[in-house]
């Protein structure tokens, strides 16, 4: 029993990885599922299809790895976050649609929060910034225009939960509802410090203290899986956000080291260590992990459109049969003839936080073509992680001496190059680029002995290829200037 089965439920996709004791991928299965875009600036997913897909995944995962239930040790969870759910307890039924992370519904509310002068604590208690991007103002959406959602809601018969605690939920049959400290500091309810829901910010969103999850271990068994589900019951071990399971994948165990996962969006994240430290460039201080009575922290910069530039391009556009042909059109031209695409299609994250924002192409000429709009997306995705190192260094966290990269995107060495040229540092891609779903198994393999320690997981690491940077400074310098140009003519676009 030393296998682990991941499931890594994202943002487009459902995927199931069955990892061996080395952290070999012996098995993977991935389904996209359907996203809601009733209108602009919303985004939906259908919980049930999410629980379904997950569990469809699984199931394949296993028999494709000629695995039974009683082969595997533990099921670790990394999960898309932010994503609110919410739920009747007797039935685990979903009163609505999930609202997603990239939603950008509850702007106005934010905006209103911020000129009653509530920004400063929500920062100091849950080290984020006060945005639509994170979980409360969907919470108080949903109980304000869902049909006696909040009366149930107090009277203790709904559950709120992210992801990761609405599948908990359905693979123990509703037995546990749980969620770890990472997530939890995701939704802007939590304070950080004492990791624990915070009564004014419950006060302040309007959320009942009933329907939270309890915070349990990020590694640690929380209970077991179903026996129907997979035969047998499975404990399940590892609870954590994506981005926290990205980083503990890619071994970034110590302060200063830092990785960039490139999904859906692009997401920084630099180990800070066992003290928060608090951003003075509008970064996230956000919980890590916490194990065995050790709490990590780190810094975070988001992007909240990175790959998914690239389905635009395919399914928005139709420059593209599929997302991997993005590599060849955009090679197949020096540079981007001048066009220069700032993808805001859901606002801007960090540094900047316009929920506003709106995507914007300028610099068009008669000599553009579809091969140098290609360019100027992954130009856009390598641009925009720029920022949120820039931001990370003003922070004084240290220059970053090389950047560990993984996600889908991380395998297109043209971006991986050009990333390089813009931050001047290595780029260094692992063997192993699934490290949320990596993440996900070192986590419940921690939790039940599959490995002693975090040393020697960080064995498991190996590099596939370091990009070297090839540009000068007076190049970088050039592009910078012509983004932040481009960027600020996207700010502020869909101001009322």
């Amino acid at each position: 029993m030393s296998c682990l089965l991941a499931l890594d439920q994202g943002t487009s996709s459902s995927r199931a990885i069955v990892f061996d004791a080395e952290g070999r991928a012996l098995a993977s299965v991935q389904q996209e599922f359907r996203q809601f875009y009733p209108q602009p600036g919303w985004v939906e997913h259908d919980p049930l299809e999410i629980w379904q897909t997950q569990l469809d995944c699984a199931r394949q995962a296993l028999h494709q790895a000629g695995l039974a239930a009683r082969d595997v040790a533990a099921i670790g969870i990394a999960n898309q976050r932010e994503t609110t759910v919410l739920w009747e307890r007797a039935t685990g039924r979903p009163l609505a649609p999930a609202i997603v992370w990239q939603d950008r519904r509850t702007v106005p509310d934010c905006e209103r929060l911020r000129e009653a002068g509530h920004a400063g604590l929500i920062r100091a208690r849950s080290g984020l910034e006060l945005d639509a991007y994170f979980s409360a103002t969907k919470i108080t959406w949903l109980l304000d225009h869902t049909p006696a959602a909040r009366r149930r809601a107090e009277a203790g018969e709904l559950a709120f939960g992210t992801i990761d605690s609405w599948l908990v939920w359905q693979l123990t049959a509703g037995a546990r509802h749980v969620t770890d400290p990472g997530n939890a500091s995701r939704t802007m309810l939590f304070d950080i410090h004492r990791q624990c829901w915070d009564d004014e910010l419950l006060a302040l969103f309007r959320t009942p203290r009933a329907l939270l999850p309890a915070v349990v271990d990020t590694s640690g068994v929380l209970g077991d899986t179903a026996p129907a589900l997979f035969g047998a019951a499975i404990p399940i071990g590892g609870l954590a956000g994506d981005q926290q399971a990205a980083t503990f994948g890619q071994a970034c165990l110590t302060p200063g080291s830092a990785k960039n996962t490139y999904g859906t969006g692009c997401f920084l994240m630099l180990n800070t260590g066992q003290q928060p430290v608090e951003s003075q460039h509008r970064l996230l201080t956000t919980l890590g992990w916490r194990m065995k009575g050790r709490t990590d922290y780190m810094l975070e910069g988001g992007v909240f459109i990175g790959g998914a530039v690239v389905q635009w391009l395919r399914d928005g556009l139709g420059l593209i049969e599929k997302a991997a042909d993005i590599e060849a059109l955009a090679a197949s031209v020096p540079d981007s003839g001048g066009a220069v695409l700032v993808p805001a299609f859901a606002g801007l994250g960090a540094p900047y936080w316009d929920g506003y924002a709106r995507g914007t192409l300028v610099g068009l000429t008669r000599g553009v073509t579809k091969a140098h709009i290609a360019r100027a997306a992954l130009d856009a995705i390598a641009l925009q992680t720029v920022d949120l190192v820039d931001a990370m260094n003003r922070d004084g966290a240290g220059l970053l001496s090389e950047l560990r990269v993984d996600g889908g995107a991380a395998r297109n060495d043209l971006l991986m190059q050009t990333q390089a040229d813009l931050l001047g540092v290595p780029v260094i891609r692992p063997r192993q680029t699934e490290t949320t779903a990596l993440g996900a198994a070192f986590f419940a393999g921690l939790a039940v002995g599959v490995w002693r320690d975090t040393t020697e997981l960080a064995s498991h690491w190996q590099a596939e290829r370091v990009f070297e940077p090839t540009r000068n400074a007076d190049w970088r310098t050039a592009r910078l200037t012509e983004w932040h140009r481009a960027v600020d003519r996207a700010r502020g676009w869909a101001m009322p």
